[in-house]
């Protein structure tokens, strides 16, 4: 081999060595499925190490979970130490269904976070208006990547689901846009969700009035549209989006992981990677 052809082969592997590009971030949006009620085989038990497996094959930098609970998040980050996970339940407390944000704490840092409730009064806890049935919340936070300084912003949600709540989902929304309208100007914002409607709403098009859907936008797009499957594998719906403003979408994926039949959720989990 000639000195030549050494320089290039070794610029060659360098560049194959060297890690994703500083400014990466993927970003994955996950409803868990709550650990009530009676699921038999697709039970938490039978199906946690296929959810952190599933996380791991992915290696998301930040999560937008929904129906989480406390022992669920728990259990993810025993199997996933480089994960921590943050966000108080519906209730303002540990007991019930969190919108729980987890994030790599080799890759970010939180530097402000916090949560409201969607309703009239949206910072008193666990308050319900609109028909709900049960408090609908936001988590959220300002992260900074560790790598570069550079930060973001990530709103995490769950809307209410019966067909009856439609008014309330696009009252949420509003809600929605109307707190990200008063974040500093030029910071990137993302959120992620179970809107439990679909992209023709009024609440989607509440949100993308000022935001972009990286399902609709991303140049890179892989997996059904659809999202909800209630364990079949055969999704139905799109209600789980990740929505975006002030960054760029690179890809998109929904992730149809199984193992012997099972799935590590009733949901199809949604990854969208972003130059930050």
């Amino acid at each position: 081999m000639t000195r030549l052809s050494r320089i290039a082969f070794t610029l060659i592997a360098a560049a194959i060595a060297l890690p994703a590009t500083a400014g990466d971030l993927k970003v994955m949006s996950f409803n868990v499925r709550t650990m009530t009620g009676n699921d038999g085989a697709n039970g938490w038990e039978h199906r946690r190490d296929l959810f952190a497996d599933t996380i791991r094959q992915l290696h998301p930098d930040v999560i937008g979970t929904q129906e989480l609970y406390k022992q669920q998040g728990d259990d993810t980050v025993e199997r996933l130490p480089e994960y921590v996970w943050f966000g108080r339940d519906r209730y303002g407390k540990h007991t019930d269904e969190h919108m729980g944000i987890f994030y790599r704490k080799d890759s970010l840092k939180v530097i402000e976070s916090g949560d409201f409730w969607l309703s009239d009064t949206p910072d008193k806890v666990a308050s319900i208006t609109w028909g709900n049935v049960f408090p609908r919340m936001v988590n959220w936070a300002l992260f900074e990547s560790l790598s570069d300084h550079k930060r973001f912003y990530l709103l995490d949600t769950h809307y209410p689901y019966r067909d009856q709540d439609e008014d309330a989902r696009s009252r949420s929304a509003r809600e929605m846009a109307a707190w990200v309208a008063k974040l500093p100007k030029g910071v990137p914002v993302i959120i992620t969700g179970d809107f439990n409607t679909g992209p023709d709403s009024e609440a989607h098009k509440a949100l993308t009035a000022t935001f972009k859907d990286a399902w609709d936008t991303a140049p890179k797009r892989e997996g059904p549209a659809e999202t909800f499957h209630n364990f079949t594998g055969q999704a139905n719906k799109r209600i789980d989006w990740i929505l975006y403003r002030d960054i760029k979408a690179i890809s998109v994926q929904t992730v149809t992981t199984s193992k012997d039949g099972r799935y590590p959720s009733d949901h199809f989990p949604v990854q969208a990677d972003f130059a930050l």
